[in-house]
């Protein structure tokens, strides 16, 4: 089995590898009769885009999306959204002959497989993760009344952002990458949304989160603090941490994720010194899609 959907009641599919023609996915459970027009959608793919400056990567992809089905005159049907991006800017040859790279999927997908695609990662690269924001797009028609924002925290371990332009002029420059923090906040969940036990709300955003290319660890709330604090001391976070037992209180809901350092160091093809940089928007995305499944789910059950 080959797992590339996710989602319960709303739910996408994604599809396509970093150097094939094109890459997309195709959304279900969409209700019906909500605004859609593929400059929506647009808007959120231009966040996380290549080619955009010096501190990601260089390869020039527009990330133009078409939505295939799914709409008719500008609203939802209720049938499945399937929406394209074709790639325009792959240079395979980069990649040619490059054995299994250390911190890749290549040698974890030939162990799986029995062979790999090893142009710039195929369907382990964060160019799968563009799919994500255009159903992330679509998640958000679905929660109008929650803001969901992500930012990065810390880049390189630094959390002052004056000095992250020189941290990456210094990574650079000794073909090195770093790590960074995202911290995403959503605001305005509705009290009641997620579930008891095995479809907790923390426990589907941090999978959600986690499974994102190079992230490698997640924190909700108080996090791994709470670990190291009193009761006494921890729980005013405790109550403002906005899920508990699994459940939306209605505060805001707090999480951050940590990206690694670009695998890709000193080698052939193009590569972002920190992915993390364009992380931002897919957590965001995420996290969205978390949210607009737990909000039907509940409504299913709740009324």
């Amino acid at each position: 089995m080959s797992w590339n959907s996710f989602g319960r009641l709303f739910r996408f599919t994604s599809w396509g590898e970093s150097h094939g023609p094109a890459i997309g996915v195709v959304v279900d459970g969409c209700p019906p009769g909500l605004a859609l027009d593929e400059a929506h959608v647009q808007g959120f793919l231009d966040q996380r885009r290549p080619g955009t400056g010096k501190n990601v990567s260089p390869r020039q992809e527009p990330d133009r999306v078409r939505i295939l089905s799914g709409l008719y005159e500008g609203r939802t049907t209720g049938t499945p959204i399937a929406m394209m991006i074709e790639n325009v800017d792959q240079r395979s040859k980069d990649y040619a002959g490059l054995p299994p790279r250390p911190g890749h999927a290549d040698a974890a997908y030939d162990a799986k497989y029995g062979f790999r695609d090893p142009r710039g990662g195929g369907r382990a690269s964060a160019r799968e993760t563009a799919m994500r924001v255009a159903a992330g797009a679509i998640a958000r028609l679905i929660i109008p009344e929650v803001t969901v924002t992500a930012s990065v925290a810390e880049l390189g371990g630094e959390a002052d952002p004056e000095r992250w332009e020189s941290l990456l002029d210094e990574a650079r420059g000794n073909q090195d990458s770093l790590g960074a923090v995202i911290e995403c906040v959503a605001e305005g969940a509705s009290p009641g949304w997620g579930a008891p036990i095995y479809a907790k709300l923390d426990a589907d955003l941090a999978a959600a989160v986690m499974g994102i290319n190079a992230v490698k660890g997640v924190e909700i709330g108080e996090g791994f603090a709470a670990g190291r604090a009193s009761g006494r001391a921890s729980l005013p976070l405790m109550q403002a941490s906005g899920i508990d037992g699994g459940i939306a209180t209605g505060h805001p809901i707090r999480l951050r994720a940590a990206f690694k350092p670009t695998s890709s160091i000193g080698i052939g093809g193009r590569h972002d010194p920190c992915v993390g940089i364009r992380g931002a928007p897919v957590v965001e995305a995420m996290v969205a899609l978390v949210l607009a499944d737990h909000k039907l789910l509940h409504r299913g059950q709740c009324g």
